[in-house]
């Protein structure tokens, strides 16, 4: 069954105990991030999907000829810091074998725009929703099953779909990702035969914008193909499922639902005061001659 069909069945998740602000919720871009140094970086790709408990990244300095080594990209367990209001993520494997952003982040939201501020004043990053409204969905693997011997072992990935664009992570299998486990620094381990290139590579970040065609990943074998999303089922405890093939051997994996919105908004605007509409309405021959909506 295809997964579209099979939402239909599920039920629409509440947003009354939703712990991360609505305003995190949905896909976007990095425009920039800039340095304490001075510097600003204009020119990476960088995608963040945000569901209800989990967040996908994927950060290429290429779109297409980013070196394997240098390929970022992971998927994490959101936390929220209500009080302090920083956003930190919980990250079990990524394509990276440490991790390469440590700090919490600061946000600060306006417009279709969120800032993200490193808490020591390293830098800051602007980010652009791209997501307007439409199936809001979250699913989180956990589980995969072999199907010839029917051994299940645990893995990590997941599955958002925000709109008109989605997200997709797939961790290495076990015993690829053991290989990587007294690995810091890929480069060197590449270069030094420590772990074949195609073993780093087996972790998959994938982004489809406006449809299922990836226009992004971290493995370039994959763009312009269409992310699968088809043999899904669900369980008769509820389980969704989907048999896929992974290195020409077909595993059955298993999802939780973390996010089901058939027609969610996602948010384009802040709020502001009263007086500052009015400012803005009296100068915007000015300030809005050139003004648009940039993703």
């Amino acid at each position: 069954m295809n997964l579209f069909e099979l939402l239909k069945s599920c039920s629409v998740t509440s947003l009354e105990d939703m712990q991360l602000p609505t305003y995190l919720m949905g896909s976007f871009r990095r425009k920039s991030i800039s340095f304490f140094n001075g510097l600003t970086d204009e020119k990476t790709t960088v995608y963040w999907f945000q569901s209800k408990s989990f967040s996908i990244d994927l950060r290429l300095s290429d779109p297409m000829y980013t070196p394997i080594s240098e390929r970022q990209g992971w998927i994490g367990d959101t936390i929220w810091d209500s009080e302090k209001e920083l956003l930190s993520w919980n990250i079990r494997e990524s394509y990276q074998p440490r991790i390469q952003w440590p700090e919490p982040a600061k946000l600060f939201p306006i417009g279709n725009c969120i800032l993200e501020f490193a808490p020591s004043g390293a830098y800051v990053e602007d980010w652009r929703q791209q997501s307007s409204s439409g199936l809001f969905c979250g699913l989180r693997l956990y589980q995969t099953e072999h199907l010839h011997s029917q051994q299940k072992f645990a893995m990590d990935g997941g599955l958002i779909i925000a709109g008109e664009h989605l997200a997709y992570v797939q961790s290495r299998l076990p015993f690829v990702q053991q290989q990587l486990e007294n690995i810091s620094v890929l480069n060197d381990a590449i270069q030094n035969q420590q772990i074949d290139a195609s073993l780093v590579e087996n972790y998959q970040v994938s982004i489809a914008l406006n449809g299922q065609t990836i226009q992004f990943s971290t493995q370039s074998c994959l763009v312009n193909t269409t992310l699968d999303l088809d043999n899904f089922e669900m369980d008769k405890l509820g389980n969704i499922t989907q048999i896929k093939e992974i290195e020409g051997v077909l595993y059955r994996l298993y999802f939780s639902l973390d996010m089901y919105q058939p027609d969610f908004q996602f948010e384009q605007q802040t709020s502001t005061t009263a007086s500052a509409q009015q400012w803005l309405d009296q100068e915007k021959s000015h300030l809005l001659k050139h003004a648009v909506i940039v993703k």
